[in-house]
């Protein structure tokens, strides 16, 4: 059955690919994109309509379910667009090849060998990616507690309904991209390495969208590439290629969503309005961190829909993209889990003590929220400015501390107490950060601090001119603000600046754009060698993000086994090796295919507890702030940690590494196992 589940999956995106045909425009860029919002649209869909039936995990049910809604989806939209008329993807692909090669060839020798060493680059880095991705496994901690132990619990219990997890995630997290998740999953025959093609897939999706966004903005091959590629080697963006962080899915929907606004606002054609409010549904249902981005996504709004000659064309316009809005809001993010977490816990987001713990509430009053929202402000550029990927290496430590000095010295100059005050804090502010944060959870890198924010800078004061760019700079500084005064300080934050950088990347186009900055010219010897000079940096800090990410190693490094020759458990504990032990005993001793009880607190993971083949039936006893419930009749046997559930004679005590302890910024439990049966 698995083949012929693989071939209806290669059917479906051919299908969404022929849809896309009859809706958007002759435009490899458009064609991509568009297939991409027919194919999460519909999945998503789908597995709504599932979930409702129970049939979450009935893989006959999603194969054919998914072809019905792609065609009432596509059906829908083929009404509103004006031309109808489809057209050869073979031929596109064929006229887009010759143009590329005319492109490359015609470049002078400068910006041949610019693009030259970022097309390498990519390309090592695509490569390896693509097998990480295929022969490794996940080993992300919100994953292991939350992300894909819920998918787990959905496909067990064949429905998404609230169910009452251990981790406050599990039931209050948006549940579009677990359709996705469990969609993929199924399809392939219960592939584990399809969890990560929705996150993969969204890597190359945002890519492919920077470069149509500047396309639309300058209409210049040069610039669109040199962003697109500057872009796909951010370390930040870079990292979550290969993870099942829910970042960078967002950060996909969010390029879609200002590529069909720009496209419009080049256009005036309709069709990208209402592409744009699908996009703006899906976003928004996939997780509530859009709500952040809604100021910058309207400025980018008052530049391509708002702005228009008169009155009624500006009602007209406003009328068409909020009638999108709030179609797509209502198909795509209502049933997404917010009205539930609404019924269950007062507040769309989830628990008070999730609300307390990491978001605007923590600060207190308003004036320690200004206060201390300012020094995140600072804590963040701070951040940015720094040497990510090379400071994986001993050499790049001490050069970014060199390089740093100075800031470090303004800071005690003005006395911010940056690393003193940490009321408002998930983890202290340090200017050193350790190993473990800056390895997996980088910034922008020096393409950032050497390029983007320049460039920012002289744009908004007018050095650089570019009337799109001003906008886009806005929107880059209220997008950092709300990270800033939204949530308390946390050094894992590198990840939500993805979604900043997609709306900073476009900056990189005015070093083909604007006169005044511009490299593509004769002489300016001086701006070339710092182009070419951040370029090489960029890319060497791009390949050792990847080569250097102790979760995911391609080679042994640093006394870290490679992730494919590593064994399943050791590459899943690889955060947390202070667990490695006692989740190994459990999975010696626990068949594959018994039922457990799990007694265990909001941190520990429970991903890795299902299984090589993810076939144990997990029962959780412990659900987040309800207390212990009574061991269900069904279990065979009871894991469980000593905070939480007594120990009794006659239970195995499977323990934790207490060698390991005092360097975990989360220790693992004591734990127990109780056999019932």
């Amino acid at each position: 059955m698995t083949a012929i589940y693989l071939l209806s999956f290669v059917l479906f995106v051919g299908y969404v690919g022929w849809l896309a045909t009859r809706i958007s425009r002759y435009s490899l860029t458009e064609w991509l994109l568009t297939s991409f919002l027919l194919f999460t649209g519909s999945v998503i869909l789908t597995g709504f309509l599932l979930s409702a039936l129970y049939l979450t995990s009935t893989t006959p049910a999603w194969a054919a379910g998914v072809f019905i809604t792609a065609t009432v989806i596509g059906e829908l939209l083929r009404r509103l667009v004006p031309d109808r008329t489809p057209f050869s993807v073979r031929q596109l692909l064929q006229d887009r090849r010759q143009l590329l090669s005319r492109w490359y060839w015609s470049l002078r020798p400068y910006v041949k060998a610019i693009f030259t060493v970022l097309f390498v680059t990519l390309a090592i880095i695509a490569v390896t990616n693509l097998l990480l991705v295929l022969f490794t496994v996940p080993n992300e901690w919100d994953s292991m507690t939350g992300h894909l132990n819920r998918v787990m619990q959905y496909i067990q219990r064949g429905s998404m309904r609230h169910f009452g997890g251990t981790n406050w995630n599990m039931d209050t997290y948006p549940k579009s991209v677990c359709t996705l998740q469990i969609y993929s999953f199924l399809i392939t025959g219960r592939f584990e390495s399809a969890f990560r093609l929705i996150h993969h897939l969204s890597y190359w999706i945002s890519i492919v969208a920077v470069f149509g966004i500047v396309q639309r903005i300058g209409s210049n091959l040069t610039a669109s590439f040199f962003c697109a590629l500057g872009y796909a080697l951010l370390p930040n963006f870079l990292m979550q290629a290969i993870t099942t962080e829910t970042d960078i899915v967002l950060t996909a929907y969010l390029s879609v969503l200002l590529y069909m606004l720009f496209t419009y606002r080049q256009t005036r054609d309709s069709r990208y309005l209402y592409l744009a409010g699908m996009a703006f549904g899906i976003a928004y249902g996939h997780k509530i961190t859009f709500t952040l981005l809604l100021p910058s996504v309207f400025v980018i709004m008052l530049y391509t829909v708002f702005l228009a000659p008169d009155f009624g064309q500006f009602f007209g316009r406003v009328r068409r993209l909020a009638l999108a809005i709030i179609v797509g809001m209502c198909i795509w993010t209502l049933p997404t889990g917010y009205l539930k977490n609404i019924e269950v816990f007062g507040h769309p987001i989830g628990p008070p003590t999730a609300l307390k713990h990491q978001s605007v509430e923590r600060a207190g009053s308003l004036p320690n929220l200004v206060k201390q929202g300012s020094r995140n402000l600072v804590r963040y550029a701070y951040d940015h400015f720094n040497l990510d990927g090379i400071r994986n290496l001993p050499a790049g430590v001490s050069l970014n501390v060199q390089m740093r000095r100075p800031i470090v010295w303004l800071e005690d100059k003005f006395g911010l107490r940056l690393d003193e005050e940490t009321d408002f804090s998930i983890m202290p502010f340090a200017f050193n950060r350790k190993f473990a944060y800056y390895n997996a959870n980088p910034y922008w890198g020096v393409f950032g601090f050497g390029l983007i924010i320049p460039l920012l800078i002289l744009t908004l004061l007018g050095v650089a001119r570019s009337v799109p760019h001003r906008y886009l700079g806005v929107a880059v500084l209220l997008h950092f603000a709300a990270l800033s005064y939204s949530a308390p300080y946390d050094p894992f934050k590198g990840r939500y600046f993805i979604e900043t950088g997609l709306l900073g990347i476009p900056f990189l186009a005015l070093l083909f754009l604007s006169p005044r900055v511009s490299v593509d010219k004769p002489g300016r010897v001086a701006g070339k060698a710092y182009v070419g000079l951040i370029t090489v940096l960029g890319c060497i800090s791009a390949l050792l993000c990847v080569f250097c990410n102790i979760r995911a190693l391609p080679f042994s490094w640093n006394g870290h086994e490679s992730a494919f020759t590593a064994g399943r458990m050791q590459q899943i504990t690889v955060g947390r090796p202070d667990i490695y032990i006692p989740y190994s005993r459990f999975d010696s001793i626990v068949p594959p295919n018994a039922t457990v009880a799990l007694g265990t607190i909001n941190d520990d993971y429970e991903y890795p507890l299902y299984g090589k083949d993810l076939s144990r039936r997990l029962i959780t006893i412990n659900p987040f702030e309800k207390g212990v419930q009574p061991i269900p009749k069904e279990a065979d046997y009871l894991f469980f940690a000593r905070s939480v559930i007594t120990p009794q004679p006659g239970d195995l005590r499977l323990g934790t590494d207490t060698t390991l302890r005092e360097k975990m910024t989360v220790p693992g439990e004591d734990y127990y196992l109780r056999k019932l049966k």
